[in-house]
């Protein structure tokens, strides 16, 4: 669906989760390492509850996490330790991590504070053991340029990472402790984004820059996407863990769409005069003698509760967002108590319930034609809760666009997760002590080139095409790109891009062990390579022989494969025959027989001797027949 995002007074901002690649974790020694799940040492369970603030306020994202109490299990391993249990207090605060961040924040054109403090920010989903997230604000009013507008930075918070989810069950869920307290940075821009292309610019650009400082973790998890839409008519929604900047666009998209149709939906019901009442009606004995699979499943020890909704008939079923409807808004909300769904009468008949049990169901709750029957079959409390969060978001219907984090989907659209969180759950950390930020501190950072500008430079300076320039440029293999042009300068800079990127990647799926081919073995490969001692179309096979047996010298390893060892003395000879068995050719071409000869020689040897090697010799031997010939 294609909107005038102007007129609909569309706003975007986005929340940028990066890992920061430190040694260590942020508050403890442990080193920021994944570890498989099977490697666990042991486990330990606990329970989080929701607390007041000092106002007297319980935080209403809080409140909606525990209202079905869940079982916490945490696995841990050699390589975690008290801290991530919260059985120790945090150590002071990684020097390193603040470092990095305080680069970011330059690099945002931000205003860093004077004194970093560490605050607690209550979260008891699990994915902290100590029902809290230690993080520190490092900087605020920032902006990048867009295409567009200027892009504000409002803020930049220093924190730690969460838990990883292994497995989320109904009445638990199992956490891996090792991601718990790895170092990151949390970036939020003003609401300035104005269109869902704009949105993916912005990403792109902020991802640039945090790849650029050379200092981020790469790969997948280690950036994440929150979004913040509104339209002008709508309210402020929050998207989280948006995984792929493919995704960004087509989010924001499915946002605006899903309150667009909202809005239409809240139109239509109050014109038809629509109601919500708390009203819950036991509906069991309607279905006694069910044929259907799913109600009789759920009926052993489980109840039948229905509520009636007037003015709301064919509306629950309209689709608000590519196959989900205002009723997948609502089963999102029920199944926040435990239940697997809801059954609505604008998708029945349906689930093997026939027309006759839909009549009888609906006269039990005095429904009328323009009215929606909602129904949960479950355990009697869960059942009654699952309705009553669809009454709270049927209300919510009729009045506004409910504030709320939503869950990313992997297709684009979004899932209910809680309310957006308040205000008033965040508290000092006792045991970190405060970090003086000085003026000579921030005098002596030193900001690194922009991937755009350092792939600029290398097609300047190194001739490198665009591709192979911005392929290098973002590569972790940059920095030994650069120490190889510069300790061998006569190195061809698009021979070693294709090595570093291409040849090294094919050999490792391959199952090649490149991990043991270190930068002194390139580096010694390219001073021969560029020498012309080794070929260039033997570079994969010698570095596969280095992986083979690291203990091989790069000279060795070529040597062993019968590359570059043929003896100078065998060389000219083979160039000498080739010269006299068509020496009237010579005579007829002069230097230009190089090319054509060059084929005829480099059948034997190629693969020993490199071309511009026996280039080389051609020319010098060519030139000194025809010399004696004159």
């Amino acid at each position: 669906m294609s909107h005038d995002y102007r007129a609909l007074g569309l706003k975007a901002g986005l929340e940028i989760h990066q890992q920061l690649d430190t040694k260590e974790k942020l508050f403890c020694g442990c080193p920021t390492l994944l570890r498989d799940t099977k490697e666990s040492i042991f486990e330990f369970f606990r329970y989080l509850r929701p607390t007041q603030s000092e106002m007297g306020v319980v935080d209403k994202a809080a409140l909606e996490e525990v209202k079905l109490t869940k079982k916490f299990i945490y696995k841990a391993y050699d390589t975690t330790c008290l801290v991530e249990n919260d059985e120790e207090p945090p150590r002071e605060l990684n020097q390193e991590a603040l470092e990095y961040s305080l680069v970011i924040a330059r690099m945002l054109n931000m205003n860093i504070v004077d004194e970093l403090y560490t605050m607690r920010k209550i979260v008891i989903d699990g994915s902290n053991t100590s029902g809290f997230q230690r993080t520190a604000l490092v900087a605020t009013k920032g902006y990048l340029e867009s295409s567009l507008n200027r892009v504000g930075i409002d803020v930049l918070c220093l924190e730690e990472e969460a838990a990883q989810k292994v497995e989320d069950k109904v009445d638990s869920v199992i956490y891996s402790l090792d991601r718990l307290g790895i170092p990151l940075v949390e970036i939020g821009t003003a609401p300035d984004i104005v269109s869902p292309a704009h949105a993916r610019e912005v990403a792109e650009k902020l991802g640039m820059i945090l790849r650029s400082t050379g200092k981020v973790k790469r790969g997948l998890g280690t950036i994440r996407q929150d979004i913040n839409i509104s339209i002008a008519q709508g309210a402020r929604v929050e998207i989280k863990g948006v995984q792929a900047l493919d995704l960004i666009e087509i989010i924001v998209e499915r946002e605006a769409e899903r309150q667009v149709a909202l809005l239409e939906i809240k139109k239509e019901l109050l014109k038809r005069g629509a109601s919500v009442s708390d009203k819950i009606v036991d509906v069991t004995s309607v279905f006694a003698n069910t044929s259907s699979k799913v109600i009789l499943k759920a009926l052993k020890g489980g109840v039948v509760f229905a509520i009636n909704l007037p003015g709301f008939a064919g509306l629950v079923g309209r689709e608000i967002q590519p196959g989900r409807r205002l009723g997948t808004e609502f089963s999102d909300r029920a199944k926040k108590s435990g239940v697997g769904g809801i059954f609505h009468t604008d998708e029945l008949p349906n689930y093997g319930i026939t027309e006759h049990e839909i009549d009888t169901l609906r006269k039990a709750v005095d429904a009328q034609e323009n009215d929606c029957v909602i129904m949960v079959t479950d355990a009697k409390e869960k059942a009654k809760g699952a309705l009553e969060g669809v009454i709270i978001r049927a209300r919510e219907a009729l009045e506004c666009i409910p504030e709320e984090t939503r869950r990313a989907l992997p297709d684009g659209n979004s899932a209910y997760m809680r309310p957006l969180p308040g205000a008033a759950r965040m508290y000092p950390e006792t045991d970190v002590p405060p970090v003086e930020i000085t003026g000579e501190r921030l005098r002596n950072i030193k900001l690194p080139e922009l991937i755009e500008e350092r792939k600029a430079r290398y097609m300047k300076q190194f001739k490198l095409n665009d591709e192979l320039a911005g392929q290098i440029a973002r590569s972790r293999n940059m920095p030994l790109f650069e120490t190889i042009m510069m300790q061998v300068p006569d190195a061809s800079p698009t021979i070693v891009v294709r090595t570093l990127e291409t040849t090294m990647y094919e050999l490792e799926k391959e199952s090649v062990p490149v991990t043991n081919i270190k930068d002194e073995h390139l580096l010694r490969l390219f001073k021969l390579q560029s020498g012309g001692k080794i070929p260039n179309e033997a570079i994969g096979s010698v570095l596969r022989a280095v992986a083979g047996k690291p203990e091989l010298t790069v000279d060795k390893a070529a040597g062993s494969l019968g590359i570059g060892v043929v003896e100078t003395g065998n060389l000219d000879a083979v160039i000498d025959k080739v010269i006299e068995s068509r020496i009237d050719f010579v005579k007829e071409k002069g230097l230009n027989a190089v090319g054509p000869l060059m084929g005829i020689v480099m059948k034997d040897l190629r693969g020993k001797v490199s071309g511009q090697e026996i280039s080389r010799l051609l020319k010098e031997k060519i030139s000194k027949k025809l010399d004696t010939i004159k």
